[in-house]
C-alpha cells in the first residue's frame, strides 16, 4: 500500500513528479519564451534572422510537432518500454536538443528542435499517465483531480521562473547560454525522477494487451508511414490551402493520425467503445483552446513587444540594472539603432527620452511569466473553490469544468479587444495590465480544462492504452499549436487587431457551445464506468 500524506491525501510520488515536471517545463517554456525573438533577432546579434512569415511557421509546425509525438511515446512506452524509461529517453533527447540549439551561428537549429520534438514525445505523455496510475488506489481516487491540479501548479512554477533566468542569460550572455539553462533545468529534473523510484515504480505497469489488440507494429505501419506520406503531399501540392507548404504538410499529415483513433473506436469491443468515443469528443473541442491559447508564443509576445509600454519604474529599473536584468534602448536620433527605433515608433512624445539618453524596460520574455504566475496563485483558489463546492454536493463534473474552460478562455479574448479599443495603436502604448488581466483570466480557463483533460484521460482510457490515449490528448493539443501559428500568421494582416481578437473570441465560444452540449452524454458514460 503507498504511503499517505495525511493532510493532502495524496500520494509521494505525485511530489516527485511535480518537481520533475517543474524542471522539464523550466526548460521547455525558457526556449519557447524566447523561440519567437530569437528567430527575428539579426544574425549578427546570434539571431536567426527569419521574417515574421518565417518565424510564426517554424513556431507553429515546432509547437504542433512537440506534442503530435507523444503519440508514437504513448505507444511505445504502453506496449514496450514502460513509462518510467520512455520518460528517461525523453528527458535525455530534450536535454541535448536545448544544448544543441545554443550552439553558435544556429549550425544545429533544425537538428536540436528534432530532438526536443522527439523527446517530448516519450517524456510528455508517460509522466502524466505515472501521475493517473498513482491515484489508481481506492484511497486516492476521490482525489484524482486535485492531485492534478497540484501537478499542474508545478509546470507553471518552472515555466515562470524560466523567463527571469532566460531575461539574464540573454542580455548579458546572449542566446546560446539561455538555451543552455534550458538544457540544464531539463538535467535536473532527471536527477529528481531518477530519485522517485521507490515511490513510483509501482505505478509502472503494462497491461497485457487482449484478443483483437492490433500489433505495436501494425500500428506504427498503418500511421507513421501514412502520416510522412501525407505530410510530404501537403508539402508539394502545389500552392496553399492553409497559407505555406508547412501548414499543409503538418494538418494533411495529421490526418492518418486522427484516422487511426476513430479506427481505434469502431474496433473496441463494447466495454471501451463509449469511453474512447466520448475523449475523442472532448479532443476536439478543445483543440481550439490550444489554438488561443499558444499564441502566447507569438502573437502576444508581438503585442509584448510592440504594443506594450514595458518602461520600468523608476526604482525598479535602479534594483534591475544593477542585476543586468533590464533591456535598455537608447535613443539618438536618427541613428537610433533598428530595435530601439520599432519601439520608440509609437510611444508618446512626451515619453521619449532626450538624444543621448535611454530607457530602461522589461524584457519581452518577461510577459511569458505573467501566465505561470497566475497559474500558482489561483491554482490553490480554484482547488478550494471546487473543494467548497464537493463539500456541498454542488462541485460541477469534469466534462463540464472543461466547458467553463472553454467560456472562459473566449472571455480572455475579449479582455485583448478591449486592450485594442482602447488604444490607440499609432501613437501610444498599451498599458500591461492589458496583458496580465488577459492571462489572468485565462489561466483561470486553462486551470478548468487542461489538468481537467488530463484527469479525464486518466479516468477513462482503457488501462491498457492510457498512454496512447494520453498521446491523442496531446495530438489534439498539436493540432491546435499549429492552428496557433497560423492564427498567429495572420496578424500582420489585419489593420485593426481588434478584430484579430473579436476572431478568437468568436472560435472559442462556438468550441464552448459543442462541449456544453456534449456535458450531458459524456456525464452518462462516466457514470456508466462508475466515475466520478
Amino acid at each position: 500500500m503507498n504511503e499517505i500524506t495525511p493532510k493532502s491525501g495524496h500520494p509521494k510520488g505525485l511530489y516527485f513528479l511535480f518537481f520533475t515536471e517543474m524542471w522539464e517545463r523550466f526548460g521547455y517554456y525558457l526556449m519557447l519564451g524566447i523561440f519567437s525573438l530569437f528567430m527575428l533577432d539579426t544574425v549578427e546579434n546570434g539571431g536567426m534572422g527569419f521574417t515574421p512569415s518565417q518565424k510564426s511557421d517554424i513556431y507553429g509546425t515546432y509547437i504542433g510537432l512537440v506534442y503530435l509525438s507523444p503519440f508514437i511515446g504513448g505507444l511505445l512506452a504502453d506496449r514496450l518500454l514502460g513509462y518510467r524509461r520512455s520518460i528517461l529517453i525523453g528527458g535525455l533527447l530534450m536535454a541535448a536538443g536545448y544544448i544543441c540549439l545554443g550552439l553558435p551561428n544556429g549550425v544545429a537549429f533544425y537538428p536540436a528542435l528534432l530532438l526536443i520534438i522527439l523527446g517530448n514525445g516519450f517524456f510528455k505523455p508517460n509522466i502524466s499517465t505515472i501521475v493517473g496510475n498513482l491515484y489508481n488506489d481506492e484511497q486516492y481516487k476521490a482525489n484524482k483531480d486535485a492531485g492534478f491540479n497540484i501537478f499542474y501548479m508545478g509546470i507553471n512554477i518552472g515555466a515562470f521562473i524560466c523567463n527571469f533566468v532566460a531575461a539574464y542569460m540573454r542580455i548579458n550572455y546572449g542566446w546560446g547560454f539561455a538555451f543552455y539553462a534550458a538544457g540544464v533545468g531539463m538535467l535536473l529534473g532527471v536527477l529528481v525522477f531518477l530519485s522517485a523510484t521507490k515511490h513510483i515504480k509501482h505505478a509502472d505497469v503494462i497491461k497485457p494487451l487482449q484478443a483483437g489488440d492490433m500489433p505495436t507494429s501494425t500500428i506504427l505501419m498503418s500511421t507513421v508511414v501514412p502520416m510522412l506520406v501525407c505530410g510530404f503531399i501537403g508539402w508539394i501540392i502545389p500552392g496553399n490551402i492553409l497559407g505555406s507548404d508547412a501548414n499543409d504538410a503538418f494538418i494533411i499529415g495529421c490526418l492518418p493520425v486522427i484516422g487511426f483513433f476513430i479506427y481505434l473506436m469502431m474496433k473496441a469491443n463494447e466495454d471501451d467503445k463509449k469511453p474512447i468515443k466520448a475523449l475523442l469528443s472532448v479532443y476536439a473541442t478543445i483543440i481550439v483552446f490550444w489554438a488561443i491559447f499558444h499564441q502566447n508564443g507569438d502573437a502576444l509576445t508581438v503585442w509584448a513587444e510592440d504594443h506594450t509600454d514595458r518602461q520600468m519604474p523608476t526604482a525598479i529599473a535602479s534594483v534591475a540594472d544593477k542585476v543586468d536584468m533590464a533591456q535598455t534602448v537608447s535613443f539618438n536620433g536618427d541613428s537610433t539603432d533598428e530595435k530601439s527605433a520599432k519601439y520608440f515608433a509609437n510611444l508618446p512624445s512626451n515619453q521619449i527620452p532626450a538624444k543621448g539618453q535611454d530607457l530602461k524596460l522589461f524584457s519581452t520574455e518577461l510577459y511569458q511569466s505573467i501566465n505561470p504566475f497566475w497559474v500558482v496563485v489561483l491554482t490553490p483558489v480554484v482547488v478550494g473553490f471546487f473543494g467548497f463546492l464537493r463539500r456541498r454536493n454542488k462541485e460541477p463534473n469534469t466534462p463540464m469544468k472543461i466547458a467553463l474552460g472553454l467560456l472562459i478562455t473566449a472571455l480572455s479574448a475579449f479582455v485583448m479587444f478591449a486592450a485594442v479599443k482602447a488604444t490607440n495603436m499609432e501613437t501610444e502604448k498599451a498599458s500591461s495590465w492589458w496583458l496580465i488581466a488577459s492571462y489572468g483570466v485565462i489561466t483561470v480557463g486553462e486551470l478548468c480544462l487542461s489538468p481537467m483533460g488530463l484527469s479525464l484521460v486518466s479516468k477513462l482510457s482503457p488501462p491498457r492504452i492510457t498512454a496512447l490515449m494520453m498521446g491523442g490528448f496531446f495530438l489534439s493539443t498539436a493540432v491546435g499549436n499549429k492552428l496557433s501559428g497560423i492564427l498567429s500568421g495572420l496578424w500582420e494582416g489585419f489593420e485593426d487587431k481588434s478584430n484579430f481578437f473579436l476572431m478568437n473570441f468568436a472560435l472559442v465560444f462556438v468550441a464552448f457551445i459543442v462541449m456544453f452540449m456534449l456535458v450531458k452524454w459524456l456525464s452518462s458514460v462516466m457514470k456508466e464506468k462508475n466515475i466520478n
